[in-house]
């Protein structure tokens, strides 16, 4: 203020001091009112320019305005006092007056490290529409930066925006600006190999002609519907892997794991064995065993537990199953999560089909008109005819679980427990066999080893007998 009193003080001097030196004295008056012209202007140049550093940003807020800001305005834009929609970049910057009637801040360039991503809240603008949360997208983000045109034609709108910075430098004017560049909710978004990312969208981009549910097969049946990208709900198209810098405030990320997944039924039961042994005698002898099999942490369940004959099995198995990037929407929507798909659909399928396929009965051949003859499961089967069940719970359960947007590449069965019990007949007899084969080669042996020990006797004997035969 006091200087601009002294640069309006030597103009006016300029003006009117030389009046009052004698005429006869010119050239003193011409001297005078150069001189005293000469200081005003460099008092005014002086306060004229500003130097601002290579990493800040020049902000000006008007002490003199033309009048006030209107009510609910921050930024101004027609003179008036109060922060300006005008930023100075680094270097020198010329504007009359400039330290006299603005307030000069400098304030740090803007700097959005790599992996996060800066969130902005604009102070002024355009209200929001009573269905917003957030602003408007900008298709170019440097044009919602010029705080002058996001003010004026670009009808930038006031809060937060769904826009946001990618990692860089950026000079914007921080009175209209407000960004957040730190926090793990402002991280960019990772999808990493064998991954893909299913949008669930808060927000609509596109008009509402074009974002109307997808209801095609699979979808029909959806209670949350898909949707195109960019609009409000799941997009029906996944994010590859690769890096994205999404307005976590707008979009809701779900990673679904697109490799074969292997979803082990085992364990949870006891396990009993009967061990046969041959005493001195050549008596069989038995042993009982008992085993608890826990099930093991990476398991999806217990073992299924089936009834066949009466008997209740424990049967271990193992499915690899896959969610393609194509049906992961249609997974999120339907369940939620890869987790739940396996809690709440395949287990329960698993165990249903597991049942009915090794508790059913079984073609076994054509009688002699020709029709298919059927007989009941055997317990054995389980081990005997073990590709066949395989492959009836594999035709049984792609079905199903394609209708929860799973595709099944295989089933494996592990090991039955079947009781020992059954098992007993069958070992005693493989064990009296193999007896009887030992006794046979043994007996084998000895006719041998009879046969070599005549022949050697009969060969010590040859001098004897030919000494006879000479005498005869």
């Amino acid at each position: 203020m006091s200087i601009l009193l002294l640069i309006i003080l030597f103009a006016l001097s300029a003006v009117f001091a030389p009046r009052f030196i004698p005429a006869k004295l010119g050239w003193l008056q011409t001297g005078t009112r150069v001189a005293l012209s000469l200081a005003a202007l460099f008092m005014a140049l002086a306060t004229s320019f500003v130097i601002i550093d290579q990493d800040k940003v020049g902000h000006l807020k008007l002490i003199y305005g033309a009048s006030k800001l209107p009510p609910g305005h921050i930024i101004a834009m027609n003179g008036e006092a109060g922060p300006q929609a005008e930023i100075l970049g680094p270097g020198f910057n010329f504007k009359p007056l400039l330290n006299i009637l603005y307030d000069v801040e400098q304030l740090p360039v803007t700097e959005i490290p790599e992996g996060y991503y800066g969130f902005i809240v604009a102070r002024d603008g355009l209200p929001l529409r009573s269905d917003q949360f957030l602003a408007n997208a900008w298709s170019d983000e440097q044009r919602m930066l010029d705080a002058g045109y996001f003010l004026t034609e670009g009808k930038g709108q006031k809060g937060p925006q769904l826009t946001v910075l990618k990692p860089g430098r950026y000079r914007l004017n921080q009175y209209l600006f407000e960004t957040y560049v730190k926090g793990d909710a402002l991280r960019a978004t990772s999808v990493p190999a064998g991954f893909v990312a299913v949008i669930k969208s808060n927000v609509q981009e596109k008009p509402a002609d074009i974002c109307q549910p997808i209801r095609e097969g699979q979808t029909a049946k959806l209670s949350i519907p898909l949707v195109p990208k960019e609009c409000r709900g799941v997009w029906n198209e996944p994010l590859l892997p690769g890096t994205y810098y999404l307005n976590r405030r707008a979009y809701e990320v779900a990673l679904v794991d697109t490799r074969i997944q292997t979803w082990q039924y085992q364990g949870g039961y006891v396990r009993r064995r009967i061990n046969l042994t041959l005493n001195q005698n050549g008596q069989i002898e038995q042993t009982a065993e008992r085993e608890e099999v826990v099930t093991p942490q990476n398991a999806a369940d217990n073992a299924v537990l089936l009834r066949v004959e009466g008997w209740e099995i424990p049967q271990d198995l193992r499915i690899l199953a896959q969610v393609t990037p194509e049906d992961a929407p249609f997974v999120v929507a339907s369940v939620g999560d890869l987790q739940a798909v396996e809690d709440k659909i395949i287990t329960p399928t698993v165990r249903s089909i597991v049942r009915n396929v090794t508790g059913s009965t079984a073609p076994v051949a054509t009688d002699q008109e020709g029709g298919n003859l059927q007989s009941v499961r055997r317990v054995l089967d389980l081990q005997d005819k073990r590709p066949q069940l395989e492959q009836a719970v594999l035709d049984a359960l792609i079905p199903e679980a394609r209708n929860a947007g799973v595709s099944i590449r295989e089933v494996r069965f592990g090991d039955p427990v079947i009781p020992p019990e059954l098992l007993l007949a069958r070992k005693r007899e493989q064990l009296a066999q193999q007896m009887i084969t030992t006794f046979r080669k043994e007996q084998q042996a000895q006719e041998e080893r009879i046969k070599t020990e005549k022949a050697r006797a009969t060969a010590e004997q040859q001098p004897e007998l030919v000494r006879a035969e000479i005498q005869v």
